[in-house]
């Protein structure tokens, strides 16, 4: 496939086979989901009485068994036993002191070094670094814990621009509402979804409700290294954020800021707190979209732009789901950017033609 032109006015978009290729989709979980930072779990998931979190990296996809441990800090280390390859653990738990595979006894410390295994008399060269747990890169963001298989960039390249723009939020004391939080299965390429996420070219098509509240006549898109935000400016007397004087959006009529992180992260802030949305593929037409609300101010709930997320979220789905079967068809290449309104989708584009080495 060609590389997306890095000027907007001359690119076209992805190719239709992008989205519909068997070979194109593998190639993007290896070059783009093992290559990149993913959101691992929040630290409520890491306390007194349960410091160590096993997890499957990217689900069944790419099925790499790994376990985050909190001990004097939090780490990440492979949940596989050096010995035989036995899962070492299942569930999340509180270890005090040592892991112990269920197997054949190998034992690890909290560190991931190893510290015993039975019936070892006679061998040579043991034990060796090679018996310790490997340790995976993991990094904390607030209340987020971020991790990757292979990192090609560093961690502070993907979430400075958000913090600074946002970090004034107490996002750290922000509390999870599983009541509020909830799972989509869509029947589309997980980045036919996050184009759609990436404009609001679509809003006054597809999201009247949306529409009603939010001044589409003021929509923009700002353009970072590894993330981009859309603004949401409120329309008349809708509910919208109380900036501090510290903001560079101070005086801004803000009800939301929409922040897209590479390559599946979407942290939604709006007066009540944060939707955190994560993308992730499950197969080249079927993705799962996990929205996990996180509550600053209670009262706020429920009315203006953070309003009717699922209702959103729906509409969503129908246009992407039919985006999906135009993509395949035989009459399709691809697109052209609208220059003002599409600048986030070209950016994303942009960064997969880099990450798959697109000629």
């Amino acid at each position: 496939m060609r590389k997306i032109n890095s000027n907007i006015n001359l690119a076209n978009t992805l190719e239709g086979e992008f989205y519909n290729s068997h070979s194109s989709f593998m190639q993007s979980v290896d070059n783009i989901f093992a290559n990149n930072w993913l959101i691992v779990t929040d630290t409520r998931n890491l306390n007194e009485k349960q410091n160590v979190y096993p997890f499957m990296y990217l689900n069944k996809l790419l099925p790499e068994p790994l376990l985050l441990i909190k001990n004097k800090e939090i780490k990440c280390f492979s949940n596989v036993c050096t010995h035989r390859g036995n899962i070492l653990i299942d569930k999340p738990c509180l270890i005090k002191k040592n892991i112990t595979c269920n197997y054949h006894g190998k034992q690890f410390d909290l560190n991931g070094n190893f510290k015993f295994m039975p019936k070892c008399e006679g061998m040579m060269n043991f034990p060796s670094k090679e018996d310790d747990l490997k340790q995976i890169p993991v990094k904390r963001w607030r209340q987020f814990l971020f991790t990757s298989l292979n990192p090609k960039i560093k961690f502070d390249h993907l979430i400075k621009d958000m913090d600074k723009r946002i970090g004034w939020m107490p996002i750290e004391k922000f509390k999870f509402r599983e009541d509020l939080s909830k799972k989509y299965i869509v029947n589309a390429n997980w980045a036919l979804y996050c184009d759609n996420y990436l404009e609001g070219f679509h809003i006054p098509f597809v999201h009247e409700g949306l529409n009603s509240v939010l001044d589409f006549n003021n929509y923009d898109v700002e353009i970072f290294e590894y993330s981009n935000l859309q603004i949401g400016i409120a329309s008349d007397n809708d509910i919208c954020f109380n900036l501090p004087k510290e903001s560079i959006d101070y005086g801004k009529k803000i009800a939301a800021y929409y922040f897209w992180v590479f390559p599946n992260m979407m942290f939604n802030f709006y007066p009540w707190g944060l939707s955190l949305n994560l993308v992730n593929p499950i197969s080249i037409n079927k993705t799962e979209v996990t929205f996990k609300s996180y509550v600053w101010d209670e009262s706020k709930l429920n009315i203006g732009a953070g309003a009717e997320l699922d209702k959103v979220e729906l509409e969503d789905e129908e246009i992407v789901e039919r985006v999906q079967i135009g993509t395949g068809s035989r009459f399709y290449k691809h697109g052209r950017f609208s220059p003002t309104m599409e600048k986030g989708v070209h950016h994303f584009h942009t960064l997969i033609s880099n990450a798959m080495n697109f000629k």
